[in-house]
């Protein structure tokens, strides 16, 4: 254990050509390795290089004959330079970064609802021109959302198939420090905003939202954001999964502009493990968001002034009698009874679509015509016409979601001619009920079928406006029912429509955050207390028997190297010891390791960091040397033409200090390797060598737990 360390040589040697001859490709391995390694030293002396460095090319830029105005592109240069140095003397960069990723998320999501509601207008438009001829009106109604819905998936079919679906579940697995870059290029940020606005704008006879698209979209911004910091500071790059936390918060607060429930969603759904130092950037970055949004909206007209999204009118002098708790707890029980109804339908629709052969096959080749006919379908059936009339489908998601939230009973205002037309759920007492009724019933098939189309899409927003329309029926029904009474008489639905909204999504989220979510998008928080008592039970009653919340279904079902939804499904993965589970021994040196032994080595690897044991015999643990101290040993070993050189005599060995033993848990390996910060974590046995776990080696052995379920 004791073994001769000496360190490595950094004088400059003069380069032979039997450098190259010995050890060919060894300059170009050294090249590769000092890009994945970050250089030591002080913020104060990286800033003098850096400053020196951006001299010296400003002098060869303005010195170069070959590039054209060469003056005035040093000149701009300068001018830049000058600028960041005085952005830099009030806070550090990446601050800037984190409010840019605000601002151009909110700009994102403004431009986004502008484009949807001009088609959204357009399409009404021509439908009401077509009035007189039914059949017109029928292939108006249904073409319209098949075509846009297959357009968004020829898209994603032809250009980038990682664009499809929600986008949370594969942020998630990114979180927790699995790499999949496919999800965070360019094309696929381009191709699923196409394609999330049309989406959207096929309206809500598709009914799904863009709060999980847009998430995703803010993370793809996030990461060239940061590779943005990363230039303007020459340093190494902010970790991509703090950055990824912070995006996933700004995308809500960017929605709907509700700051603090985008933090609190970025904690719950998004994060299995939430680094504290995340906490400020995050709510510096979403209140930055959330105030562009809202004053996008003021600029633009479509509101007086900064006010909450959706404008309620409840009475604050006493917003819910004592008597009204148990109510609102049986909205909250009955939530989390509908909550596990849906998720079985949304499992069953997943297993459909991943199990049955010919769907398989059509989802492979015909995505474009699976999209389109199932939009012809579920337009067909919500014609206002025919039962679309029942619906009230001629309104958007935002409207639904205003008339649910009216604060005066329906009933008194049956004979209102002005809120009849505006929220088209009936004009008598019966159908009334009977629109809610037929909405909930055929909402709750129709959206699980919707989320297996093959295209950006958001289910967040859905399942919060079917627990707004339970919550609605609860209090009609229960006004009706009490009508000959007094002490039910002061009922207002509009209240339990914000409490049954919360609960809903609540319990197919199994988070808390939409609970303050709608407290933040209708500024009602003297109603905190039945929106939490109803979100905690309908959490409990989706909890019970470990079922798998939505985004836990969509991550099983796409066999996601995501840990959590995996202990979801099977709670015997949370005991799994490393010993049963990881596979062959990896690459390893001796202390003695000649250069022969050495070349091998850093050619069968691709690891940055080998570990040195005592000898192959006794594989005792020493540590571990970089990759880069390996290239700069074969070097030196061509330049002297000595063979007869070893490792310790050369090179430093590390010491590790992210040791497990072979009865360690998978979960357990998962946070030392989060918490190592890119180190190798190795496994020993009474300090003999057994495996070294990294993150190519963590998600082979999830996904080859996701395939077993």
């Amino acid at each position: 254990m004791n073994a001769h360390r000496s360190t490595c040589t950094h004088t400059t040697l003069p380069t032979h050509r039997t450098t190259h001859s010995l050890y060919p490709g060894t300059m170009r391995l050294l090249d590769e390795s000092r890009q994945s390694e970050s250089d030591g030293g002080s913020r104060m002396h990286e800033r003098r290089i850096q400053n020196e460095e951006t001299f010296q090319s400003w002098t060869l830029l303005r010195a170069d004959p070959q590039k054209p105005y060469k003056r005035s592109r040093g000149f701009v240069k300068g001018c830049l330079l000058k600028l960041k140095y005085c952005l830099e003397r009030v806070c550090g960069m990446e601050w800037y970064i984190y409010a840019a990723l605000g601002m151009l998320s909110a700009i994102l999501s403004f431009l986004m609802d502008l484009s949807v509601s001009k088609l959204l207008t357009a399409h009404q438009w021509l439908y009401s021109q077509l009035e007189g001829s039914s059949l017109l009106q029928f292939f108006c109604w249904t073409l319209y959302p098949a075509c846009l819905c297959a357009i968004s998936a020829s898209l994603c079919h032809n250009i980038c198939p990682f664009s499809t679906g929600s986008g949370i579940p594969e942020v998630r697995t990114m979180l927790t420090g699995i790499q999949l870059p496919h999800y965070l290029s360019l094309t696929n940020m381009f191709i699923k905003f196409l394609g999330l606005i049309c989406t959207l704008a096929a309206g809500s006879t598709i009914f799904l939202g863009k709060v999980g698209p847009f998430v995703h979209l803010c993370t793809m911004m996030a990461g060239y954001l940061n590779k943005l910091c990363s230039l303007l500071q020459a340093t190494k790059q902010k970790a991509d999964g703090d950055m990824l936390v912070v995006a996933a918060a700004v995308g809500v607060a960017s929605c709907f502009g509700a700051p603090v429930s985008g933090v609190l969603f970025s904690i719950e759904v998004m994060s299995s493990h939430f680094d504290m130092q995340n906490y400020f950037p995050c709510f510096f970055s979403v209140a930055c968001g959330a105030l562009a949004f809202r004053l996008l909206s003021v600029w633009s007209g479509d509101e007086e002034t900064l006010q909450v999204l959706f404008q309620t009118n409840f009475p604050t002098e006493l917003p819910f009698l004592p008597s009204e708790i148990l109510l609102f707890a049986l909205l909250g029980w009955l939530c989390g009874a509908v909550s596990c109804l849906y998720l079985s339908l949304h499992r069953l629709m997943l297993e459909l679509i991943t199990t049955n052969a010919g769907l398989i096959n059509i989802l492979k080749k015909e995505k474009a015509l699976y999209s389109a006919v199932v939009a012809f379908f579920l337009a067909s059936l919500t014609f206002p016409l025919s039962m679309g009339q029942h619906m009230a489908s001629k309104s958007t998601m935002k409207q639904l979601l205003t008339s649910l939230l009216e604060n005066t009973p329906w009933t008194s205002q049956s004979h209102n001619a002005s809120w009849q037309l505006e929220t088209e759920w009936g004009s008598s007492d019966y159908s009334i009920y009977l629109s809610l009724t037929v909405f909930l019933l055929m909402k709750l098939w129709m959206s699980t079928l919707a989320c297996t189309l093959p295209l950006p899409a958001g289910y967040f927003m859905p399942v919060f406006i079917y627990g707004a329309a339970m919550g609605r029926l609860l209090a009609e029904g229960t006004l009706y029912i009490s009508s000959r009474t007094q002490e039910w008489s002061s009922i207002n639905p509009g209240r339990y429509a914000l409490v049954g909204a919360a609960a809903f999504s609540g319990a197919v989220t199994h988070t808390l955050s939409p609970a303050l979510l709608a407290l933040e998008l209708t500024g009602q928080f003297g109603h905190v207390v039945p929106v939490l008592l109803a979100t905690l039970l309908a959490n409990g009653v989706a909890r019970a028997g470990s079922r798998p919340s939505f985004y836990d279904a969509v991550s099983i079902s796409k066999r996601l190297p995501h840990l959590p939804s995996l202990i979801r499904i099977r709670p015997g993965f949370l005991s799994m010891q490393l010993g049963h589970i990881l596979g062959a021994k990896r690459v390893q040196l001796q202390k003695a390791a000649g250069p022969e032994e050495v070349r091998h080595v850093v050619k069968s690897s691709r690891e940055t960091q080998i570990p040195v044991v005592d000898s192959h015999e006794a594989p005792t643990l020493l540590g571990f040397v970089t990759r880069s101290q390996l290239l700069m040993f074969l070097r030196q070993c061509g330049v002297s033409q000595r063979v007869d050189r070893h490792l310790e005599e050369v090179c430093s060995i590390q010491p590790s200090f992210a040791l497990l033993c072979p009865h360690n848990t998978i979960q357990e390996a998962l946070s030392i390797l989060r918490l190592a910060r890119g180190q190798t974590v190795f496994v020993t046995d009474r300090g003999r060598l057994l495996w070294q776990v990294t993150w190519s080696e963590m998600k082979r052995i999830l996904e080859d737990l996701a395939k077993e379920i």
